[in-house]
């Protein structure tokens, strides 16, 4: 079917019907393409619901029933995964019918996928909150992601690191929104569960692992909350036993609200897109060959794309600095948290440790703009030559810095490691915004939302076995300092402390009874906590990805002419 084709129920949504008229204002795109991404960017907000979701039965306490925090912790991996996956897949479907009809789409299914998850959260089946957030949801996400890119490309060509950066900074900024949002949503709805009593007035039995209570009406299943957790319920509560099932956590009914919501503001946005017509430019506005010949005036076909080492160049590069940025954004808090939160409890507070995640979010948005926006001025190669080389820098600086914190609390190292950390997730999410404006100076301009799609896959591959790998170099690292730091213990001082002697020091980590904590209040004066340690390895190869990442962009070349798809793309009449 031809590009231009005009029947179909759907033909008002094609590419051929939002042609803009002339003298069409295109600062008109930009805030529908803002709109999209802030609706999309909320999943970097998931975490929002894992408490709601792992109580959801019991509602003031995990209820036997309940789901377990790592069975929904992967529902937003799967939401990414799918994410990539459909932003590739989509990508020549989007070339051929435009922006509107892949964000009409993409607000159906990323709507439509918290209504079937609200039913999985209703019914308690697990695997409809998959299939609707993780599945739905993120082909949503992927289709929304990539709807705006090829437009913004087009009606800036002079600005195109802007154009994009100031689309995908939603996305980083979506989560700043919808995470108060999320909870002020969770408490309107949420209903604490019928109270029978403290836990001395009421008989409490142990049946197979669970509680109940025994009333006149027979056994009731309960559960048991502290005075902290009966204070967390709406209206708050007392300590006691609280009947499952007769509560509500709110996350039905916020996912419902959300589904909605974001479908009628996607649906607006997908409305408001214009592709300009062809060999449209900006009035006085001739282009000219910047940064180095980098930027050509030739296209290549998607196909053809995968065909080219510059397509696996950048997927190598955007892959390894997600990868690296994922290494820090998983470890920052936790770091931040164990290292200086010990050693400067009076700074570095719970209310500081909040500050210190919203504050990644606000970086994070920022760079997608900040460094977007710059490469239109030094170059896309350039601004990753600068990701790659002061990201290794700071990579190598954070181990320093937790090390001497550690050994010698001062703000000198505190303030370091803030800002290492910061200016990282800037240059993650600054990857983000610059790869479409590097894609359409190496591609051209006809099929790069198509190429911008596929090329996201590396972001799946990064958002899955970044996690993996980062997760894994942790234990081995810990596993070490557990043995190393044993090893200087006296064995019997060790039997003391456990109750079992060194010989069964595995079994004794795997259970979690020794711990770098408990070993350090027996090992000898002027033992020093290894703690701080215990991500250099994280950060070391971090660092080294960033270096490979470099010598990949450092023999990037405009693409070979027998890969030009000669072809002008196709015109088309603006519908009165």
């Amino acid at each position: 079917m031809s590009n231009t084709t005009s029947g179909g129920a759907f033909a008002f949504l094609r590419k051929d019907h939002i042609i803009a008229k002339p003298g069409y204002n295109r600062w008109l795109v930009p805030p529908a393409s803002i709109a999209m991404h802030l609706c999309i960017g909320s999943v970097y907000a998931w975490s929002v619901f894992n408490p709601p979701l792992t109580k959801q039965l019991g509602v003031v306490a995990s209820s036997a029933d309940d789901w377990s925090l790592s069975s929904v912790v992967w529902i937003f991996s799967v939401a990414i995964l799918v994410l990539g996956l459909a932003a590739a897949f989509a990508g020549k479907w989007l070339e051929d019918v435009g922006p509107r009809m892949v964000g009409v789409v993409a607000a159906v299914c990323w709507g439509g996928g918290f209504l079937v998850g609200s039913i999985g959260i209703s019914t308690h089946q697990l695997w409809l909150l998959y299939l609707g957030y993780g599945v739905f949801g993120g082909i949503g996400l992927g289709l929304a992601y990539v709807s705006p890119v090829s437009t913004l490309i087009r009606w800036f060509p002079d600005r195109r690191g802007m154009a994009t950066g100031m689309a995908i900074m939603g996305f980083g900024g979506g989560a700043m929104i919808a995470a108060p949002l999320k909870g002020w949503l969770l408490s309107l709805y949420a209903k604490a569960p019928e109270f029978l009593g403290s836990t001395d007035t009421v008989k409490l039995v142990t049946e197979n692992g669970r509680q109940f209570a025994e009333t006149a009406a027979g056994k009731i299943e309960v559960v048991v909350a502290t005075a902290k957790q009966a204070a967390a319920l709406p209206g708050g509560g007392d300590a006691g036993a609280y009947i499952v099932g007769t509560g509500n956590t709110g996350a039905a009914a916020t996912f419902v609200t959300l589904g909605i919501g974001y479908f009628i503001v996607m649906m607006i946005a997908a409305f408001m897109y214009r592709v300009p017509a062809a060999g449209w430019k900006p009035a006085g506005w001739t282009p000219k060959p910047v940064a180095g010949g980098m930027i050509t005036q030739n296209n290549v076909d998607i196909n053809q794309s995968l065909k080219t080492p510059q397509f696996w160049q950048m997927w190598i590069m955007l892959c390894f600095n997600v990868t690296a940025g994922i290494g820090v954004i998983g470890v920052a808090k936790t770091m931040m948290s164990e290292i200086f939160g010990t050693t400067m409890p009076l700074i570095v507070t719970a209310a500081f440790a909040s500050t210190y995640v919203l504050m990644i979010s606000v970086f994070n948005m920022c760079g997608r703009f900040f460094w977007a926006s710059t490469s239109d001025y030094i170059g896309r190669k350039n601004t990753f030559h600068a990701f790659f080389i002061l990201g290794t820098a700071l990579y190598l600086s954070i181990p320093y810095f937790a090390s001497a914190g550690s050994a010698n609390p001062s703000m000198i190292y505190l303030v370091g490691f803030y800002v290492a950390t910061m200016v990282i997730f800037t240059m993650y999410g600054g990857g983000f915004a610059t790869i479409p404006a590097y894609l359409a100076d190496v591609f051209g301009t006809m099929h790069v939302g198509g190429i911008h799609g596929r090329i996201l896959t590396a972001w799946s591959t990064a958002g899955v076995a970044g996690p993996l790998v980062i997760t894994s170099l942790r234990e081995f690292s810990l596993n070490a300092a557990l043995h190393n730091l044993a090893a200087k213990i006296d064995p019997a001082a060790f039997a003391a402390k456990f109750g079992a002697p060194l010989d069964q020091l595995d079994a004794l980590i795997k259970a979690k009874t020794v711990t770098v904590a408990k070993l350090m209040e027996v090992a000898p004066a002027g033992t020093v906590d290894p703690t701080p340690s215990l991500y250099n390895t994280t950060m070391y190869v971090m660092a080294g990805l960033l270096v490979i990442a470099f010598v990949v962009n450092l023999f990037m070349r405009p693409v070979a002419a027998h890969h030009h798809h000669d072809e002008p793309e196709l015109s088309a009449v603006p519908v009165e």
